[in-house]
């Protein structure tokens, strides 16, 4: 198969099909970050961590500048710019210290607590209709990542860190959602570079280690692969509904066990695999029944009608 008949069929697929995709696409980029991140973690204070990553992520946005020109920086809504750049350096410091402070599992898995944030916060204020049937399989996802987190335990004062972070990623959707509608891509990661910059600055001059040579390579692969996990989770979220993709970033938690594995020598127990089977089974589900819904006609709606979700 040619790259051409690929790319065909990929574009033929249902938007919320292609959109998982590039969302599958977008957590393997952010499990390579997250395993670089936690190996400087012993070396690094999270913060600078965070600093480096807004830094070099801009670095790699840059030559989108350099094509687009001014296009690339003209904006409507430099309000929702500025509010979704901080509270995603602020997602992505909280995430970090979770990253750096718990096991990879635990951090990963405590992260999609957002899943309890983004649904209620896409109806409200994207104006998506969910069935009951997404309701119910999403949930059954989200018992998954109770079940990972081992309730009745004693709790880090981390994971509450990890659970902000969670809320505020869940609200970042929510904008990336209604920015994608007029803006592009690169117009996204460019003014989150911009911003988060000078954000994650801050609390890196506190606690500042000047890096080696080697050390500053691996600081540049966690800006390179966060900035293409977040172009690909920006096109996904562009073409599909936030609620219908959710259970797709899922799959991240697949990824962090391999790494937690291949890196860090962390096995999974029973808990971890018996809620990664939890969550497997429902992204499955979610995925085969957008698939046959995608070949059903449209039914012709009034002109006046917000087309319903699924």
């Amino acid at each position: 198969m040619t790259a051409v008949e690929l790319r065909g069929r990929v574009l033929a697929l249902p938007d919320n099909a292609r959109g998982a995709l590039w969302v599958v696409l977008g957590c393997i980029m952010f499990s390579g970050m997250t395993a670089v991140v936690k190996f400087l973690g012993a070396s690094f204070d999270s913060f600078q961590l965070g600093f480096f990553r807004a830094l070099f992520g801009l670095l790699v946005v840059l030559p989108f500048f350099a094509r687009h020109g001014l296009g690339l920086v003209r904006t409507r809504r430099p309000g929702l710019h500025l509010m979704r750049s901080v509270c995603g350096a602020s997602a992505m410091l909280c995430g970090f210290y979770a990253i750096t402070h718990l096991p990879l599992a635990d951090a990963v898995s405590i992260s999609y607590a957002r899943a309890l944030f983004l649904i209620p916060l896409a109806v409200l204020f994207l104006g998506e209709v969910v069935r009951m049937r997404r309701w119910t399989a999403t949930a059954v996802g989200f018992v998954g990542v109770i079940i990972m987190m081992r309730p009745g335990g004693e709790i880090a004062p981390a994971t509450f860190v990890a659970l902000a972070g969670a809320f505020l990623v869940a609200s970042v959707t929510v904008m990336i959602k209604k920015l994608s509608t007029t803006e592009r891509p690169e117009t996204l990661l460019f003014y989150f570079g911009v911003i988060s910059t000078p954000v994650a600055l801050l609390p890196a001059l506190a606690v500042w280690r000047t890096p080696d040579l080697s050390q500053l390579v691996l600081l540049m692969a966690i800006g390179a692969l966060g900035a293409a996990g977040q172009y690909c989770m920006i096109r996904g979220f562009k073409v599909g509904e936030a609620t219908a993709l959710l259970p797709f970033d899922y799959t991240r938690l697949i990824f962090a066990g391999i790494v937690g594995f291949l890196l860090f020598a962390e096995l999974p127990d029973a808990w971890t695999v018996t809620g990664a089977l939890i969550i497997v089974g429902a992204t499955l589900y979610i995925g085969v029944r957008e698939a046959q819904l995608g070949r059903k006609p449209e039914p012709i709606q009034p002109a006046i009608d917000p087309p319903a979700v699924r």
